[in-house]
């Protein structure tokens, strides 16, 4: 067996989880799980937000991979099938080549389509609007406003714009077309509307990810998730503040 390409693979394992919103003593688990499977006397892995250290041993030789982490989003579905994918390992019913093929394909597979993507978008902002205790027409406003801020931010991702920029501009995005469409008389509560399209730039994945860690000992990464959190706040608040106090002063004068 080919101790460097079992450890690349067994990293790369861990690197998917990590970029789709996994925890990090979960991947930890993996990568080891997955060493473990193939024979190997020893298996370590460390795991941050944004980094993966993997060392394996096999007959006195210890092999380590470092992998750096530039991007983090979210896609469960790529967390279970991996998940899954080193329990079938640990079964011994799949090779080394097997596995690395399996991974390929989940690394390349899309979540869902742009259009469900965006539809559902919509409605998790309106809903929210409604849950925050809008009415209907906060309802269709935020829907509105959810599909720009969901567009502008699809935009900027791919033009690799820093996620503090991306957020402030969702902020600022949702504050100007909330007041646009209170003129208009299309939202009846400028507070619930704005309220329910921002929480879709809210990390709510991160926020739970990093007290879990916290509290089951991964300080490090449940702090850096923590931080990251409160600069998304942070950027959140900026951008929408800046807007509604340029509303307020000129409601004033």
């Amino acid at each position: 067996m080919d101790l460097n390409k079992l450890l690349n693979i067994s990293t790369l394992a861990g690197k998917i989880m990590l970029e789709s919103g996994a925890e990090t003593y979960r991947v930890e688990e993996t990568i080891v799980r997955i060493g473990l499977s193939f024979g190997v006397d020893d298996a370590e892995s460390f795991v941050t937000p944004t980094g993966i250290i993997t060392s394996l041993t096999k007959d006195s030789k210890t092999v380590t991979l470092v992998r750096r982490i530039t991007s983090r989003g979210v896609d469960l579905n790529k967390i279970d099938l991996i998940n899954n994918l080193s329990r079938q390992v640990q079964a011994q019913s799949m090779t080394v080549d097997e596995l690395n093929t399996e991974l390929i394909n989940i690394s390349q597979s899309d979540r869902y389509s742009a259009a469900l993507t965006l539809f559902s978008s919509c409605a998790a902002a309106g809903c929210f609007a409604l849950m925050f205790g809008g009415n209907i027409k906060d309802f269709f406003a935020a829907f509105i406003i959810g599909a720009c801020i969901k567009i502008v931010s699809a935009v900027c991702q791919k033009l690799d714009i820093n996620s503090f920029f991306i957020n402030s501009l969702g902020g600022g995005l949702c504050a100007i077309l909330a007041i646009i469409l209170m003129k208009l008389n299309i939202c009846a509560n400028l507070d619930k509307t704005i309220i329910g399209s921002i929480m879709l730039l809210v990390p709510g994945l991160t926020i739970t990810n990093a007290i879990r860690d916290t509290i089951a000992g991964d300080l490090l990464s449940g702090i850096t998730k923590a931080a990251e959190a409160f600069l998304v706040a942070i950027s959140i608040a900026v951008g929408t503040g800046a807007i509604l106090s340029l509303f307020l002063n000129t409601i004033q004068s």
